[in-house]
């Protein structure tokens, strides 16, 4: 059975040398003698010796400086979660020397995320955080960075070819191939239906662009792309009577529209939408668990959410770094969180105390 309580001083005992020539042979400091070198590491390898490396961070004075690239939640209430979920993080890393800095953009501005992203390289960080959101200009930044050897992670929205040193998040494929199939199944006759994006270029989001595409795979795979018209509206919401428009002309060009899939947490601008028109025949499927999304959810006006855990993102987002760079542990690639569907009736198990239980 595997010793995890084995000391220095025991593989010194054995070794027959001082507890300090084991610790130079462990961290490759000072001078040892080959013979003497090969003699303590062959014993550590037969009694399985593991460093406790967090009581060595615990020990250590090093401050490790990490950069959260994050969206500001001010303009967006999605992102409180996440921001919520780094405090937490950072609250539980603290006494090994992590430090956050967070560096805020508007999530609706490409400029905002370019300014603050130079920030966070000038700030030379041992580690970044970060939400890619528009995805051509996060590339030059991510050849940047691996220039520099700063490591970073990314949540929320997976980009392979940035080659971070971690993605936490969902599959967001599989998240728009589930909801695929859970419009089908509430709406089993032949109709119309509506992938909406809300403030987004889809070109340059490419979160929103694999869940487009899974949504339209599952009909693809079930041989149902001749039952279901399937359209897609690109809205904007910055002007409140033009975005209703927008929605007007769908309707009015689209009578048989039955069923929304919006790919944003902001599903229940459409949502209200619908109730002030007395639209109440529309099944709509979308992301998140904002307080909006959850008021419509409970009046039924909203069928169906899928949970991101946000919170969950940056939480684990965060411990990853601090795995790498304070505790040297191997860290996942990929770390894929559940898709959650969440319904009125189950809504209050993925809120409140009951979330913190799940996430951490």
């Amino acid at each position: 059975m595997k010793d995890k309580t084995i000391r220095i001083k025991d593989i010194a005992l054995k070794a027959k040398v001082s507890t300090g020539t084991v610790d130079r042979v462990l961290h490759n400091r000072g001078r040892v003698s080959a013979q003497v070198q090969e003699k303590v590491l062959k014993i550590i390898k037969e009694m399985d010796y593991e460093p406790n490396l967090m009581a060595r961070a615990l020990g250590s004075k090093k401050t490790y400086k990490i950069a959260a690239l994050i969206a500001d939640e001010a303009f967006d209430p999605y992102w409180i979660a996440p921001n919520a979920g780094i405090n937490r993080a950072e609250k539980d890393l603290k006494q090994y020397g992590l430090v956050v800095q967070r560096y805020l953009f508007d999530p609706l501005n490409v400029d905002s995320f370019v300014q603050k992203a130079k920030e966070v390289t000038a700030s030379a960080p041992e580690g970044i955080l970060l939400s890619p959101l528009f995805y051509r200009e996060a590339l030059p930044f991510f050849e940047q960075w691996k220039a520099l050897g700063i490591p970073f992670v990314l949540f929320n929205t997976e980009i392979a070819e940035g080659e971070p040193l971690s993605y936490i998040g969902q599959d967001s494929y599989k998240s728009g191939f589930l909801a695929g199939k859970l419009i089908h199944y509430g709406q089993p006759e032949p109709c119309s239906i509506l992938i909406a994006h809300l403030d987004e270029e889809i070109t340059n989001a490419a979160h929103l662009e694999k869940k487009e595409q899974g949504f339209r795979n599952y009909f693809l795979q079930h041989h149902l792309n001749q039952k279901y018209n399937i359209v897609k509206a690109n809205l904007i919401r910055a002007d409140h009577a033009t975005f209703v428009k927008q929605l007007d002309k769908l309707f009015e060009t689209t009578p048989d529209l039955k069923s929304i899939f919006v790919s944003t947490s902001k599903a229940y601008e459409i949502a209200e939408y619908l109730k002030n028109r007395h639209f109440n025949h529309i099944k709509i499927v979308g992301y998140d668990l904002v307080p909006k999304n959850l008021e419509f959810l409970e009046n039924d006006l909203i069928s169906f959410l899928i949970n991101q855990n946000p919170k969950g993102q940056g939480y684990w987002g965060l411990n990853i770094l601090a795995d790498h760079l304070i505790f040297k542990k191997e860290v996942p690639v990929l770390k894929y969180l559940p898709l959650d569907v969440v319904t009125k009736e189950n809504a209050s198990y993925f809120t409140g105390d009951s979330l913190e239980v799940r996430i951490f």
